[in-house]
C-alpha cells in the first residue's frame, strides 16, 4: 500500500516527520511508524530522512506499508504467569531468567514465543513485527510486571503513556550499602558504554535523559548490628536500558548480584552469614523487581494499577542478612 501526501498546512510546518505521518496514518503504531521510516520506506520530496526530519510547507511525503503476510517467530509452549488479560492486552509476572523478546544469542525461548503460543498467531502482527505487541521491557535477570499489547489501538496507546511518561512503574531492589540521603532523585543521560557495548553508562553531555526516584525502605544489618545493605524503591520518571543498575551504581550502591554494574564489596562479605552468602549465590541475576504497574487502558480510559509479589530468592536474600 503506498500513501502519497503534499504539506499545505501551514501548522504542520516543523512538525517532526514521524508524528506527521502518526496523524495521518492513524492506524500504524509508532513503532511500525519507526521501522518504517528505518528501513527507507518514507520518503521526503524523493528523499530518505529521519524520524525527527522537520517538514515543511510543499514537502512531498510517500509512505509504502508493506503487508507482510508471515514472520519467523515460532510459537513456544512455555508457562506465563498471567495476572490480567483482556482482548485488549495481557499484564504477566516475568520470572528472571528470560528475555522478553528474540535478537542476537537468543533466537527462541522468550516471552514472545511464549505470548504467540498464548494469545494465538494474530500477535505477530501487533507493533514491530521482531517483538510485536512489546511496549517496554525488562531486563532477563530483573523479574516482575510486563503489560503487552494485544492489538494495534492497544499499542499505540501503550506507548503514547510510555513515551510520555505517565505509566507507574515501581521496582524493588537490594543495594550494598546504605545510601546517602536515605531518599532522593537520580537524574543523567544514559548512553551505550563507549568502552563496551553491552553495557550503559551515564553523562552529562551525551545520551537520553534519566530520572529514578528512590527511597529507602530498610536498612538491613548484621547480627552485629552493621549496615549491610539497604532494600529500596525506585519510581521511574523514564524507563532507559539498565537505567536503575546504572543509577545505584552512580551512587556507589551497586545492587546485589548485578555482575555487570558492581562486584561484591569484600568488606561486606566477610561480615556475612554463609545463609546469606548462599542466598547471593543462588541470586538469578541483580536484585531487582518490577513490583508495581500502573497505566491507562486503551478502550477502559481508567487506570489499572497491578502489584507482584517479590520472589522467595530475593525474601530469602534479606531474612538472611538480617540474621
Amino acid at each position: 500500500m503506498i500513501y502519497e501526501y503534499k504539506v499545505n498546512n501551514i501548522k504542520y510546518n516543523g512538525l517532526r516527520l514521524d508524528k506527521y505521518i502518526s496523524l495521518e496514518l492513524t492506524h500504524l503504531s509508532r513503532s511500525k511508524i519507526k521501522l518504517l521510516i528505518n528501513n527507507k520506506m518514507v520518503l521526503v520530496n524523493g528523499k530518505w530522512e529521519d524520524p525527527d526530519y522537520k517538514i515543511s510547507l510543499k514537502d512531498k511525503i510517500k509512505v509504502t506499508e508493506e503487508i507482510k503476510n508471515e514472520t519467523s517467530l515460532k510459537s513456544e509452549k512455555i508457562d506465563l504467569n498471567v495476572v490480567y488479560e483482556d482482548e485488549d492486552l495481557i499484564v504477566i509476572d516475568k520470572p528472571a531468567g528470560i528475555v522478553m523478546h528474540p535478537g542476537a544469542g537468543n533466537k527462541s525461548g522468550t516471552i514472545v514465543n511464549a505470548l504467540i503460543n498464548h494469545c494465538g498467531n494474530s500477535l505477530k502482527f501487533v507493533g514491530d513485527s521482531q517483538r510485536p505487541g512489546i511496549v517496554h521491557r525488562i531486563d532477563k535477570d530483573t523479574s516482575g510486571l510486563v503489560v503487552v499489547a494485544k492489538n494495534d489501538f492497544s499499542h499505540q496507546h501503550l506507548s503514547l503513556q510510555f513515551a510520555d511518561h505517565s505509566i507507574r512503574r515501581e521496582y524493588m531492589a537490594v543495594c550494598w550499602g546504605s545510601i546517602k540521603p536515605a531518599s532522593g532523585k537520580i537524574s543523567s543521560l544514559i548512553s551505550r558504554s563507549n568502552k563496551n557495548r553491552t553495557k550503559m553508562m551515564s553523562s552529562k553531555i551525551k545520551g537520553k535523559e534519566a530520572i529514578t526516584n528512590y527511597k529507602t525502605i530498610e536498612n538491613l544489618k548484621n547480627s552485629k548490628g552493621n549496615t549491610i545493605a539497604s532494600v529500596i524503591e525506585c519510581k521511574l520518571h523514564t524507563g532507559r536500558t539498565h537505567q536503575i543498575r546504572v543509577h545505584m551504581t552512580d551512587k556507589g550502591h551497586p545492587l546485589i548480584g548485578d555482575k555487570t554494574y558492581g562486584r561484591s564489596p569484600q568488606r561486606k562479605l566477610k561480615q556475612l552469614s554463609d545463609s546469606a552468602i548462599s542466598a547471593i549465590n543462588a541470586l538469578p541475576g541483580q536484585a531487582l523487581h518490577a513490583k508495581s504497574l500502573g497505566f491507562v487502558h486503551p478502550h477502559k480510559e481508567k487506570i489499572q494499577l497491578f502489584q507482584s509479589v517479590i520472589p522467595d530468592y530475593l525474601s530469602n536474600l534479606i531474612n538472611s542478612i538480617k540474621s
